[in-house]
């Protein structure tokens, strides 16, 4: 092997900053490609760290020393230990981008609020015909998973002056007005998706339970894509009832991503891979829908943050084999 550490699905700025954290004694490998796009050669460092679009590969299972996971999520960790029936250790970054996904959650549903896509689409025109929007202050927003994210999304909401409600089995925060989701949607003017991923919860806002929601609500997921099937979503905002969606995450987002970067899913193409891509490709056209390239955790500081705690994971991990923040094993006892 020819590093110590090797990181995929690294982009520029975070590169740039990893090598500034990262000592010189360590010998420490740099991508951005995931690492089909890589190419699956032989195992480049003992330790390994991924985002959430590389598949690992399962040859390398008995082959790594450990798995840093760059995201505050680790259900792709999970699924691969699961898959292979390894108890690979593995770690992730819980802390590091709270505030930039809360707020790229308020960018998404204020920008859905004032139809900001059709305002854009009018400019040509220059006319404001179906473009009155709405403001938020009093509108009632449910936030369906609080933790570390859902947490400072309830306090963004609270302090526009909005009603902030919260969906979680775990009431962890005093300051949280909690409900169940049943309570809840049918208040609900803005719904927001910050759930963490379960094998019990994949699908969660299918289409039955997207119709408890009051009619013309907003949704808005940046937590993961197997949480809202895109057809659903689809299906509903095609009936009226959903009035607008803001999607950071994708079902299917490895395939979609690395699809969409090499140029095979344009809209003339008629051999999409598999529905849920055609579904998520035709909520993207739409000007009631806004679609972004799971970028919510990219700030300067979140970025900043994330270089300097992985560097310190993987100092630990390289010293003593132990993460900072470990993975849960998801092996049957």
């Amino acid at each position: 092997m020819n590093y110590d550490v090797f990181f995929f699905e690294a982009f520029e700025e975070e590169q740039q900053m990893l090598r500034e954290h990262m000592p010189d004694q360590i010998r420490a490998g740099y991508t951005w490609k995931t690492i089909q796009e890589a190419g699956e050669h032989a195992l480049p460092a003992p330790l390994i760290s991924v985002r959430t679009q590389s598949a690992i590969p399962v040859a390398w299972a008995n082959s790594m020393a450990g798995i840093l996971t760059r995201s505050t999520g680790y259900d792709h960790v999970q699924s691969y230990r699961r898959m292979c029936n390894t108890d690979v250790p593995a770690g992730c970054l819980p802390l590091y981008c709270n505030r930039s996904v809360a707020e790229q959650a308020l960018l998404l549903w204020m920008a859905l609020l004032r139809r900001l896509p059709r305002q854009m689409d009018h400019f040509a025109a220059f006319q404001r015909d179906d473009l009155t929007g709405r403001e938020c202050l009093s509108k009632t927003l449910l936030t369906v998973g609080i933790g570390n994210i859902g947490s400072e999304v309830i306090k963004i909401a609270s302090g526009l002056g909005m009603t902030a409600l919260g969906v979680d089995v775990v009431e962890r925060y005093d300051f949280v007005e909690y409900v169940t989701y049943e309570e809840g949607a049918p208040r609900a003017d803005i719904m927001v998706c910050a759930m963490n991923l379960t094998a019990e919860n994949c699908g969660y806002f299918n289409a039955e339970r997207l119709r408890l929601a009051k009619p013309g609500v907003l949704f808005v997921n940046i937590a993961r894509g197997e949480l809202a099937p895109p057809a659903d979503l689809l299906q509903l905002m095609q009936e009226g009832h959903v009035a607008g969606a803001g999607l950071d995450v994708y079902d299917e987002e490895p395939e979609l991503a690395v699809a969409l970067r090499e140029g095979r899913l344009s809209v003339a193409d008629a051999t999409h891979p598999s529905p849920s891509v055609s579904a998520t490709l035709a909520l993207a056209r739409r000007l009631d829908v806004i679609t972004l390239p799971h970028n919510a955790f990219n700030t300067v500081e979140a970025v900043k943050r994330k270089a300097q705690q992985s560097v310190d994971t993987v100092l630990t991990f390289l010293s003593d084999g132990t993460f900072t923040h470990p993975v849960p094993s998801a092996l049957p006892a």
